[in-house]
């Protein structure tokens, strides 16, 4: 008997999805690279991974391993962070995570949904860094450097464009139709123009509204009510009926399609667009960094990548040339702009012992620096670091999350019964049905949140608050109790003259024009601003803690410390005069305070200097409650004790002493002035070294909290009576498609008074 010839079925590979020639019954791979991250999976007992996973894992890529810098911890660890590309869902998330977490030596993982970004820490003595990463490789993700950023994912906008095509073609189509039922249209160009709609709704029922139908099956495979389902169910049904009445030659209400899938679409983008306002503009501002510098090697210009920067190394800036680091001015004077840093528009003077930050530019004279801080230790880069380490935290759950299930579940039992009455009463069933489904398109409910946080978010920072979310900005309204730190915050942080004699303040100058000192810094701003030219002091000496000595105009010069905010200067070892110092309130700091108060929160100084100073500084600030001397343990227990008595906190500060008080409060602003760790763990950044953005902030969040909540009381109401109105057949699709864009139209509206609001604050 002649044997028949094997023919091999086409499957897909277990791992990665990809088709691969084989039997049905078996499990096939198409790579010994999928066949390894398949027993990876299975070495870490995580197989379920295969059976809930919402799309086919990449398939594995041999490249070449990052080389990523480790930070060794005090307990002996190390940490290691990375992105990972390649992820493509949450079950992405979920695998990488439990593979890491099921090898040997590995403490603790978490990986970002939102970025990619992936936190390790490990015993460098069991397992290294490269398995570690070969493990993600294997997986058929790539490891990378936290610079390397994953390109965006613009998918959603790119639907969204060809759904604006596509549906304006089809309303013009639809408008001719309705318009021909009075002019009597004839049968030929009606047809043709039925038939065209049905084709061009195609790629909009299938391709453009993918999201919702994929959203809806993970919904109903988790056993979850969402609202992409009535959303999938209504372009399911509506595009059905218009294939069903095109080959009828009746109306489809395909218009209603394209105008519903166009809508949901730009909600996404806007909401898509919305979380992510403010590690843009951090981004944006990071990226004003140069990336060249010049620097001076044995005395001669050297032009270099900024990225070879190093602490203690000396670079030049000249006229029309931006920073590369932070570093303090060791020659020379000029003007330089920090808009991008500051918001302050006219440029600031600047001169010897200054400090001048990353992404300052000279627009006058020319400068020789010493760098303190350069690449990802600048203070430009940890702000933009902090607040992409800030996103990744999870987000509040979403009021619209608590809508769904009773929103969807109740259109969907409306939908029902007036299918059920109809078919009872003998009527057509589809036309109310339909009806029903499209007046109650849940897309003005869907809008109004991230309309108005998108405006809101886009109103706070251009009055220099950078909020990591529409969450984090709208968590700005309803705090019961605003704690402000003092040094650095409520104050410069910085010490200013406050009294001298001219020619005192002359020779102080000409001894500390050569230190660093923040006490020297005073000294000189002082000379400044009193128009006195600073005389070359000769044979200086610093003694830290104690003062400097040296000669000016021929005379023994000595300054040194004589009690808090006070200076003695000595000529020829007699006591010539004295100058007093203190760290200045901020300008606007009263009048901003005054104007927090007026909107409903109680107001607190909460700092660890003496209480003395501080009550002066809280008097001349207009705050009554004050906390002196408190440890940063204290701080944070002031707060659970605020917190304890149902009070929902706003904690400001900017040192690496206010951390534990940043983590324990509701909601946490730093100075983006202050220390990386501050920055790090807050909500909210105030870009600005100022206290006004803050109250801009809130304002920004009550008028767009304010504007979400009467959108949703308008669509909720809308929806109510519209859907009543359609079970009863008192609406047909036609009118439906009507009154569907006119209840996104009173979204828009709410949103655009956000708007207004802004443009005229």
């Amino acid at each position: 008997m002649k044997e028949e010839a094997w023919s091999p079925e086409i499957c897909a590979c277990a791992h990665c999805g990809l088709p691969v020639e084989g039997c049905a019954d078996e499990v096939l791979y198409c790579c010994s690279g999928c066949e390894l991250a398949a027993q990876i999976v299975s070495e870490a007992g995580v197989e379920a991974w295969y059976a809930e996973r919402e799309s086919a894992a990449p398939r594995p890529e041999r490249r070449t391993l990052p080389s990523l810098p480790i930070e060794k911890m005090p307990d002996g660890t190390a940490s290691l962070s990375f992105r990972v590309q390649g992820i493509r869902c949450s079950s992405c998330v979920w695998l990488v995570e439990r593979v890491l977490e099921a090898t040997p030596g590995v403490s603790h993982v978490r990986v970002s949904y939102g970025t990619g970004r992936a936190e390790l820490a490990f015993d460098p003595e069991t397992v290294g860094s490269d398995t570690l990463l070969q493990r993600v490789q294997q997986l058929g993700y790539q490891p990378a450097p936290l610079g390397a950023e994953a390109p965006r994912d613009d998918s959603l906008l790119v639907r969204l464009g060809v759904s604006v095509f596509l549906a304006a073609n089809i309303m013009l189509m639809a408008v001719s139709l309705y318009l021909g039922w009075l002019n009597a249209l004839d049968a030929v160009p009606a047809a043709l123009f039925r038939w065209a709609s049905l084709l061009l709704s195609v790629p909009l029922a299938l391709w453009a509204a993918e999201p919702f139908h994929s959203g809806a099956w993970r919904a109903l495979k988790s056993g979850h009510l969402h609202m992409d389902l009535p959303i999938s169910l209504a372009v399911t049904v509506l595009f059905l009926h218009g294939c069903w009445a095109t080959f009828q030659g009746s109306e489809g209400y395909l218009d209603s399609l394209a105008m519903l899938v166009t809508l949901l679409l730009a909600g996404r983008v806007l909401d898509q667009r919305g979380r992510r306002a403010a590690t843009q503009a951090a981004a944006t501002l990071a990226s004003s960094t140069p990336s060249r510098a010049r620097a001076l090697v044995d005395g001669q210009p050297v032009e270099m990548p900024a990225k070879e920067l190093r602490p203690g190394m000396k670079v030049i800036l000249s006229l029309g040339e931006e920073l590369a680091a932070d570093g303090i001015v060791l020659q020379g004077s000029g003007m330089v702009r920090t808009a991008q840093l500051t918001g302050e528009s006219r440029p600031l003077p600047i001169t010897v012992g200054q400090t001048l930050l990353a992404g300052s530019s000279l627009v006058q004279g020319n400068l020789v620096l010493r760098v303190e801080r350069a690449g990802e230790q600048t203070r430009l880069a940890q702000m933009a670091q902090g607040l992409l380490q800030a996103n990744d935290r999870p987000q509040a759950p979403d009021v619209m999350d608590r809508i769904a299930p009773w929103f969807t579940a109740g259109t969907l039992a409306v939908a029902a019964l007036t299918a059920i009455g109809s078919a009872l009463a003998g009527v057509p069933v589809l036309p109310p049905l339909i009806a029903v489904l499209v007046v109650a398109c849940p897309c003005a409910l869907s809008l109004a949140r991230p309309l108005c946080s998108a405006v809101g978010l886009g109103r706070a920072a251009d009055n220099g608050l950078l909020a990591r979310s529409g969450d984090a900005l709208l968590a700005l309204d309803g705090v019961d109790v605003v704690v402000l730190d003092k040094t650095g915050t409520l104050t410069e942080g910085t010490p200013a003259v406050t009294q001298a004699e001219d020619h005192i303040l002359r020779l102080a100058a000409g001894i500390e024009r050569a230190s660093i000192h923040p006490v020297a810094h005073a000294v000189l701003a002082a000379c400044q601003e009193r128009g006195i030219a600073i005389p070359l002091g000769t044979a200086l000496c610093e003694t830290p803690g104690f003062g400097m000595d040296g000669r000016v105009d021929g005379q023994a010069v000595r300054v040194q410390q004589d009690g808090p905010g006070r200076l003695m200067v000595y000529v020829d070892e007699q006591a010539a005069g004295c100058i007093h110092l203190k760290d200045r309130l901020r300008p606007e700091a009263a009048q901003t305070l005054a104007a927090l108060q007026a909107l409903g929160p109680q107001v607190q100084m909460l700092t660890g200097d003496h209480g003395d100073i501080a009550q002066e500084i809280a008097a001349q600030a207009g705050i009554s409650q004050v906390f002196a001397r408190a440890t940063p343990e204290q701080k944070a227990a002031h707060i659970r004790g605020l917190q304890a008595q149902n009070k929902r906190v706003l904690f400001i500060g900017d040192g690496v002493n206010d951390g534990l008080a940043l983590a324990q409060a509701d909601v946490a602003v730093a100075m983006s002035t202050g220390a990386g760790s501050s920055v790090m763990v807050a909500d909210c950044v105030i870009a600005w070294p100022s206290l006004a953005p803050l109250l801009a902030g809130m304002q920004a969040a009550r008028a767009a909290k304010q504007a979400t909540q009467k959108n949703l009381r308008r669509s909720i109401a809308y929806n109510i009576l519209a859907v009543s109105a359609a079970a009863f057949g008192l609406v047909n699709p036609l009118v439906a498609a009507i009154l569907m864009p006119l209840s996104s139209g009173m979204v828009l509206l709410g949103a655009a008074r956000v708007r207004s609001q802004r443009q005229s604050s």
